[in-house]
């Protein structure tokens, strides 16, 4: 399928505003529009976090790059919503509200895995709680509407991008509707949006109506009956083979099958041919796939699971189609993901006159979000990996999306020369995952017509460019500037790609980790890592070895620091006790443990909510997963991740005598636990938690994670004392 290429984000005529020039912050009040010279705002951004302009934060990106469109911005940062006044501090906007929960999803932000509601807020001023409401995507829209109805509304972030379609919603317990519905809303924007939100603000200033567009990608919108040219294909039913055909996928892999009747002596002598992508007799760009309503899936779990199988099939740019999902007596249309940007477009991005502070109404309020990334640089965006609990992919893409070396380089000197604090120490070169710089599929045909949900699982595909020089050669450019005392990778690591380039592994290990380094296995079993689409602990014991190897020839005392998922769809009772055996035998005392966190449209969470597993065709009959559902389940897996601490223990034992492992209760050394219990323990029901930083949505996955570091083993193994080459 041959994509029309896209405007170039820098090739628009500016809109006539552009006259005002840049401001120093985005206006956030009347006084501040009126020192610019500002009679109206033309867009209006009103998001959950604290404004911080820095380019780690959505509202700032999106901001100055409408700004650098030409168009007046102004932010309204986590307003008071009891009321609409706080949304027409700023007057009424000329084109339209852009609604956002912030750079995380606002029920993650305030509830635990345990539905527990959290103490603090990492994007507020002090780290506050409370200053956005639950579900606020759907608040701040109303309140929108109610302070100027006639205004178009906009959804947008990561909280709207995850709940595009129809949704199980883990904290109320069942399916909703997609959030354009219930928000009732114009338009949506999922993903990194920068594509689509500059041709819709140019659209609407040109005076096109927002009903009327339609044909954007990565957009959301809601419509009745189907258009003439169109071709639906039914995926409303299963089990019934007519019914639920779908045109199958390109596959350029597949040659060309001889039938009975075209095969001869000279048919058989000739090369194997592939079949050619525009064979095709339907026009994909007007073909859409029809999913199972609202009121099916919603009523029906496995229609939940089937949908969100299509769903994640449809996620390649280059041969998504259009999906449609029935919501009573109307249609919302998803149309394909955005194409990625370029790398001269991610640049532009990343370099806006961004002032990388808070807004100065804050007072120099610390705000924890800000202290955490204001010395680290994001270099890239999206992940192939496909881990079935994260989103990223669903939010970003699969396609890696780089910026340039010189523009990274240009950042850490920005950082360097006018940062107050910098004391020669950069935080991070990283992005959802630290090494995907610059790796992608050596073929742009296969690239093009593949829909595989993971370029690494089962196995690293061969198609998969995995060299590392460029960010190697990143790595030895950055610290070779003057004044870079040292660069430190924070972003979580993906090893399975990392020991196909033992050089880097070198690199890493040589020059950029502070002692401490950390990578996710998840799990040990393979039962639940199938589940989720991860490596089997192989591939972490290699990882293993050049790590140590590394670390000792330059003369560091360094340790790796696992991460672990408590009560992961596909995980059972024994595979946590054989989780909780490795700990102990690799000398693991884990801090802080995390439980999986079902997030809107994770293919985790289809499977946590239906039973079945979506990385299948789903059917009827088709293969059932196990689930730790309730909370004593999940506790008692959370236990087994901390079998050490005396307060787990009760439940423990009660477990093991129940499992028929009695002889791991004892004293000696071979036992999990002892059998005496410690006067003033046991009372608490997860044990007692030590306070450890918390982890932004630049580091790991925020609609997955809380603020705090989740599910990591202590970096410190039993018996050792403070890593030596810890700088």
């Amino acid at each position: 399928m041959s994509l029309p290429l896209p405007t170039p984000l820098t090739a628009y005529r500016k809109y006539w505003a552009h006259r005002f020039g840049k401001a120093p912050f985005l206006p956030t009040s009347r006084a501040e529009m009126e020192v610019l010279g500002w009679d109206a705002c033309d867009i209006i951004i009103v998001t959950g976090d604290a404004y911080v302009d820095h380019p780690s934060f959505g509202m700032a990106i999106i901001g100055r790059l409408l700004e650098d469109q030409g168009f007046r911005v102004g932010i309204i940062a986590q307003p008071d919503w009891q009321s609409a006044d706080a949304f027409s501090v700023l007057g009424k906007p000329n084109l339209f509200f852009g609604v956002t929960a912030g750079n995380m999803d606002s029920m993650v932000n305030r509830y635990t895995s345990d539905k527990r509601i959290r103490s603090d807020d990492a994007y507020t001023p002090h780290g506050e709680a409370g200053k956005r409401p639950d579900r606020a995507v759907l608040i701040y829209a109303q309140r929108c509407r109610e302070a100027f109805k006639e205004v178009p509304i906009v959804l947008g972030g990561i909280e709207a991008s995850l709940r595009r379609i129809a949704h199980y919603d883990y904290w109320s317990d069942k399916v909703r509707r997609s959030i354009l519905i219930d928000a009732k809303a114009d338009i949506l924007l999922y993903g990194n949006a920068e594509r689509a939100l500059v041709e819709l603000a140019h659209q609407l200033a040109a005076g096109k109506a927002i009903s009327d567009i339609t044909d954007l990608r990565g957009t959301v919108f809601i419509r009745r009956g189907v258009p003439d040219g169109w071709t639906v294909i039914d995926s409303t039913s299963i089990d019934t083979p007519s019914a639920t055909r779908i045109e199958a996928p390109i596959n350029p892999y597949d040659e060309i099958t001889p039938t009975p009747a075209n095969i001869t002596p000279e048919s058989q002598t000739k090369p194997l041919t592939f079949q050619p992508i525009s064979s095709r007799k339907t026009d994909r760009q007007k073909t859409a796939i029809r999913l199972p309503s609202f009121a099916k899936v919603s009523g029906d779990p496995v229609f939940y699971a089937h949908t969100s199988r299509l769903l994640h099939l449809e996620s390649n740019p280059s041969n998504a189609r259009v999906l449609i999902q029935e919501h009573g007596d109307r249609d919302i249309w998803v149309n394909p993901p955005p194409i990625p940007l370029t790398t001269a477009e991610m640049d532009y991005v990343f370099e806006l006159p961004y002032a990388r502070l808070p807004h100065p109404s804050y007072q120099g309020a610390n705000i924890p979000a800000y202290e955490m990334i204001r010395f680290s640089i994001i270099i890239t965006r999206g992940c192939f990996g496909g881990c079935t609990f994260c989103s990223i992919t669903e939010h970003e893409g699969r396609i890696i999306q780089n910026r340039s070396e010189d523009s990274i380089i240009q950042e850490i000197e920005t950082i360097r020369d006018t940062v107050t604090g910098f004391t020669g120490v950069i935080s991070d070169l990283g992005g959802p995952t630290a090494n995907m710089y610059r790796l992608h599929c050596k073929s742009k045909t296969i690239e093009s017509a593949c829909r595989r949900l993971s370029c690494v699982y089962p196995e690293i595909c061969a198609n998969l460019n995995t060299d590392h020089a460029p960010l190697i050669k990143l790595y030895r450019r950055a610290r070779s500037l003057k004044g870079i005392k040292k660069i430190v990778i924070s972003s979580g690591l993906r090893y399975d790609l990392a020991v196909e380039s033992p050089e880097y592994v070198k690199e890493l290990v040589t020059h950029h980790v502070g002692g401490y380094l950390k990578i996710a296995p998840e799990h040990t079993e393979s039962a639940p890592l199938s589940k989720m689409m991860k490596p089997g602990m192989g591939t972490y014991d290699k990882f293993k070895r050049l790590f140590d190897k590394f670390s000792k020839e330059a003369g560091k005392e360094q340790y790796l620091i696992p991460y672990f998922i408590a009560a992961h769809p596909g995980t059972t009772d024994e595979d946590m006790l054989n989780l909780a055996l490795w700990l102990k035998r690799n000398g693991f005392r884990a801090d802080q443990v995390q439980a999986f966190l079902p997030s809107p449209m994770a293919m985790a969470t289809a499977m946590y909510h239906t039973g079945k597993n979506p990385l299948k065709a789903v059917r009827r009959d088709s293969e059932t997963v196990a689930i730790p559902k309730g909370i004593k389940a999940r506790r008692l897996h959370k236990a087994f991740l901390r079998y050490h601490d005396p307060n787990n223990w009760i439940l423990l034992r009660d477990a093991l005598r129940r499992m028929g492992r009695a002889d791991l209760i004892g004293n000696g050394k071979q036992h999990l636990i002892p059998n005496y219990q410690p006067a003033g323990t046991g009372e608490l029901s997860e044990g007692i938690r030590k306070p450890t930083a918390f982890t932004t949505q630049h580091i790991r996955n925020a609609p997955n994670l809380p603020k705090k570091t989740p599910h990591a083993a202590r970096s410190n193994p039993i018996g050792k004392g403070k890593p030596k080459g810890r700088k």
